[in-house]
């Protein structure tokens, strides 16, 4: 007898509730499945789905049986189609998204069909959180200032946004000022199980952020993914998996006191980026689960992409209950919960050897003490009791065995000083635990008299409303207020570089001198030139840190042995003089458990008069105007027709630059402040644009002609092809210096195919489209890497590049590479196949020719026809064109 999901179909009785039923995992087992029960709960969460959504065609028994025969030592090569519940994204990937939907109704539309008919079939919320910059700190005006420069700067991109909650149904859209993605995906749109027609299943989603994991605290599966994959997914792609490993870490102990969740975090990232887990799946279990609240575990989760993991699942458990008790999740729901998931045998925390991992790391809690990480990469911890030593090594490497830098008479600014203190991000500031902590040292250094140092800029950007809520409930609003920590904004800011402008003065001399200066966030990325392209180290802290290294004023601070400074009464203050106690969390921790903080927030959010006033166009089609700098019909369907193009073989490519490890996409994509004297700021002022009013480059990712010259724009960029830092490369073969786009423009323009090569981590960090729609947009045909980390490799082959993977350890350096050399990849691409061998013939100056073999690191049969259609937006179309045509 044929297999039916319907066979695993049983009743979910839940008490007061209205009947429901669900797709039985345990009864799957009994039909012969293999050993479900021992399966990793990601992997069963996704087996659901595949059961669920099984139709025989895109998603077919066979997928079924592969996954649930899941083996922890077994090959990786089974794609399964996985369909999400729902979709997230910020403005800063969710307004490309949105044109690259708008472009693609005006193409389906050119091809005869209704344009209205290229709509999300699941529901997507948008959340605009990523356009907030902190212009204006430490005053009381702050955040309303801030929020009127960031609508006068955006208001063309909001409009836009308005248009498309209008034209797509499955779209809402949350106004600035709501709040981060992150934290209200956790205290408002994770329902931990969905019910649809009397069916209960796992509440799933992918989200156009990398750190869409921080969702994995609360026992929900989610990852991040790149706008164009999410744009496949909502219109009815499912997600393909390659079913991977599961990576089980046993937290053990519980941490000592006035460890926060932020230690804990960097140790872990620091662990598993080292067992080197890019691309797998990791979930926590062991008696050291049950120490963490459910707030600290979405610390833990949500810096996944700073260990490379795809996601970080917690299990599902009475703390899971009881955070979604203090966000206001009403008891039936809760009910419904705990019932679906003891059902499916997954509430609880697993014990040791109950689950079969593909590997296993113990951490023991106990032993984490005070961290910090920096000065450039969130894995490079740093024991807060070591700081103090490294920044002085840091700057006995600047200054290459000479003195470190004397003030000169008019300013007391030094080398390791902190320009820039801020609590920011949704990594902490969703962590209530975490924000108290800074609350109450602010409070206990306001009673002792210290102040922020003065050339210091301090800000607070929370992930949501409530936070305040509950900061006034407990009474410390006020001193954080008083050392300069006043609210600035509603959103996603220093962090991802919206930090602002440095006081002139500040910025001057740090220019003058080349000081070596520092921030300190509560952020989970710290690369270099992303916070603020002044500042050339930054670290990652705990809020309540930050705070007390605004009041230091310096890096080069031993928390044991130097005083933060003098209190009123002219005694030294120190760390461990205002560090929260025990007694003190306790005493305030209940007003931030009280559910009512976000029940006011989200009943009634606040009136947002300038969302009101925006005007917006309507209709199925956007009308584009001619002249917008920030909005530009995509290019991406240009010329697509519904033949498959041919993917000829690369001859005589050049290398636009050969760059080393640990190049981030914001190396590839830089997200902050356009300078004016780079290829995009030039561009802008051609246009009339003056650099005050650039915006930044996250704002103009729907205007392709800003965006492409921004490939490979960041100050920090390093190709080896040239001595100096920057967007720099020369032109072969006559050797010219010139930047990146100027060379890729030429090359372009001789038809001439480019080549990028790069060392380990090629492309970790965002998940940013445009580290690959860039290189796509200037000829770019492949890129070749020791390894890359897995959003970015699925984007370039999204965008129709190929990526290759050196072999056998070797790399550009040791193939001796300068850039000189001109590139084959000889054979047929249009049937490359995953993961097969392909030649590169590397042809040298001097004559000699040499053949490397490398690495297809096209993973799937999908991702096959991904690469094959010249990108995964022209797979859809066509695909939705076919579907018409046989409907």
């Amino acid at each position: 007898m044929t297999f039916q999901a319907a066979d695993t179909l049983r009743a979910l009785p839940i008490e007061g509730q209205p009947p429901a039923r669900f797709y039985s995992l345990s009864v799957l087992e009994e039909l012969g499945y293999g050993a479900i029960s021992r399966l990793p709960h990601s992997i069963r969460i996704i087996l659901e789905s595949v059961l669920r959504n099984l139709d025989g065609t895109s998603v077919q028994e066979s997928h079924l049986r592969e996954l649930a025969a899941w083996h922890p030592k077994g090959t990786r090569d089974s794609e399964i189609p996985f369909v999400v519940s729902r979709i997230v994204a910020p403005d800063s990937s969710g307004v490309p998204l949105l044109a690259d939907l708008a472009a693609m109704r005006e193409a389906a539309a050119d091809a005869g069909m209704d344009p209205a008919a290229i709509e999300p079939l699941v529901p997507v919320d948008l959340i605009v959180d990523h356009s907030i910059s902190v212009e204006h700190a430490g005053s009381s005006d702050a955040l309303a200032h801030n929020m009127a420069v960031e609508y006068e700067r955006n208001a063309e991109r909001y409009s836009f946004l308005k248009w498309a909650a209008n034209a797509f149904s499955a779209f809402r859209i949350f106004p600035p000022g709501t709040g981060i993605i992150h934290q209200i995906n956790l205290e408002l749109l994770a329902r931990g199980v969905h019910q649809k027609d009397g069916i209960a299943y796992f509440d799933t989603l992918v989200g156009t952020d990398s750190h869409t994991p921080m969702i994995n605290g609360i026992g929900v599966v989610g990852w991040g993914v790149g706008g164009i994959e999410a744009e496949a997914a909502m219109l009815g792609q499912p997600i393909y998996v390659v079913a991977p490993d599961v990576v089980g870490v046993e937290l053990v102990g519980t941490p000592r006191p006035g460890i926060l969740a932020t230690d804990i975090v960097l140790t872990v990232v620091q662990a598993l980026r080292a067992r080197k887990v890019v691309g797998k799946f990791v979930e926590f279990f062991g008696a050291g689960v049950t120490a963490l609240a459910a707030v600290d575990r979405t610390t833990i989760a949500n810096m996944a992409p700073e260990y490379g993991a795809t996601l970080a699942l917690f299990p599902v458990d009475e703390r899971t209950l009881d955070y979604l008790r203090s966000v206001g999740r009403k008891e039936q729901e809760l009910a419904a919960l705990e019932g679906y998931f003891r059902a499916q045998g997954m509430f609880g925390v697993p014990a040791a050897g109950s689950i079969d991992y593909s590997d296993t790391l113990r951490i023991d809690l106990a032993a984490v003490e005070p961290s910090v990480a920096g000065p450039s990469r969130p894995q490079d911890r740093i024991a807060l009791a070591d700081l103090k030593d490294s920044v002085r090594q840091l700057l006995q490497a600047k200054t290459a065995a000479a003195a470190v830098d004397v003030p000169s008479s008019e300013t007391s600014l030094r080398d390791g000083d902190v320009v820039l203190a801020a609590i920011t991000s949704c990594t902490n500031t969703s962590n209530y635990r975490s924000i108290l902590a800074a609350g109450v040292l602010a409070r206990n250094a306001v009673r002792k008299g210290l102040h922020a140092a003065s050339h210091v800029k301090t800000s607070f950007t929370p992930g949501s409303r409530a936070v305040t809520e509950y900061l006034k409930a407990a009474g410390l609003d006020t001193a954080l207020d008083n050392l300069g920590f006043q609210v600035a904004g509603y959103g996603c800011a220093t962090c991802m570089g919206n930090s602002g402008p440095l006081a002139p003065t500040i910025a001057d001399e740090i220019k003058r001198r080349d000081l070596t200066v520092a921030a300190v966030l509560s952020g989970n990325r710290n690369f270099e030139a992303r916070i603020h392209q002044a500042i050339k180290a930054n670290y990652l802290m705990s809020p309540p840190l930050v705070v007390a290294f605004a009041i230091a004023g310096t890096t080069a601070f031993d928390p044991a042995a130097d005083a933060l400074g003098v209190g009123a009464d002219g005694a030294p203050v120190y760390l461990a003089d205002i560090w929260p106690t025990d007694a003190e969390m306790a005493e305030v921790l209940p007003y931030a458990v009280d559910p009512n903080n976000v029940l006011r927030v989200y009943a009634a959010p606040p009136e947002n008069p300038l969302w009101s006033a925006l005007d917006a166009p309507a209709g199925d089609l956007f009308t584009w105007q001619q002249g917008s700098t920030y909005l530009k019909r995509p290019p991406f369907f240009d010329g697509v027709t519904r033949d498959i193009p041919a993917q000829s073989a690369i001859s005589g490519a050049r290398a636009l630059a050969i760059l080393g490890d640990s190049v981030t996409t914001d190396h590839i994509n830089p997200g902050g402040s356009i300078p004016a004297e780079s290829e995009s700021g030039q561009y802008l002022i051609s246009l009339g644009v003056a650099p005050a009013d650039f915006n930044s480059y996250i704002s103009r990712r729907a205007h392709d002609d800003v965006m492409v010259r921004s490939t490979f724009a960041n100050v920090r960029v390093r190709n080896l092809m040239v001595p100096e830092v920057g967007s720099r490369t020369l032109h072969q073969p006559d050797g010219a210096p010139m930047s990146i786009f100027a060379a890729a423009t030429w090359y372009a323009e001789q038809g001439i195919p480019m080549i990028v090569f790069a060392g380990e981590e090629y492309g970790n960090g965002s998940s940013r489209d445009w580290a690959a729609k860039g290189p796509r947009l200037l000829g770019i045909r492949a890129v070749i890497a020791k390894s890359f980390e897995r959003i970015h490799r699925s984007n370039l082959v999204g965008m129709g590049i190929l990526p290759l993977e050196f072999l056998n350890g070797q790399d550009a350096q040791s193939l001796g590479l300068t850039g000189d050399e001109s590139f084959d990849l000889p054979g047929d691409l249009a049937a490359i196949q995953p993961r097969q061998s392909v030649d590169l013939v590397i042809h040298r100056k001097d004559g000699t020719t040499q053949t490397v073999t490398l690495r297809a690191r096209i993973d799937s049969a999908i991702e096959a026809a991904y690469f094959h259609h010249g990108g995964i937006l022209p797979y859809v179309l066509r695909s939705r064109l076919d579907q018409q045509t046989t409907a």
